[in-house]
């Protein structure tokens, strides 16, 4: 009896990854498949020429894409938390004050 648990155990201890790979049967993509898509996504507004924007412009498209095709769920793309409130300025000079106190200690050096 106890040879026939230590089997079973085996069995199934060398059977799982078999199962575990079973499930995942993608095929590649054939050319066709990956011109229809590019095809798609240049009259989305992706221009594969416009390296300069690469990954903001590819991105937008596929947004689009995902949009069309299922236009009731809307993904959350702003990342972690909330939207950030915080404002950015550059180029504006920043006025320190000068203050009266002589008794630095570097002073004379």
């Amino acid at each position: 009896m106890n040879s026939l648990i230590k089997a079973v155990a085996l069995a199934v201890i060398v059977a799982a990854p078999a199962v575990s790979f079973a499930q995942s049967n993608q095929q590649p993509l054939t050319r066709a498949q990956v011109r229809a898509e590019l095809v798609e996504l240049e009259k989305a507004g992706y221009n594969p020429n416009d390296w300069i924007n690469y990954p903001e412009n590819i991105q937008a498209a596929q947004a689009k894409i995902a949009a069309a095709r299922n236009p009731g769920a809307q993904a959350d793309t702003t990342g972690y938390g909330a939207n950030a409130a915080a404002a950015s300025q550059a180029g504006q000079r920043v006025v320190v004050p000068v203050s009266g106190d002589t008794s630095s200690v570097y002073r004379g050096h």
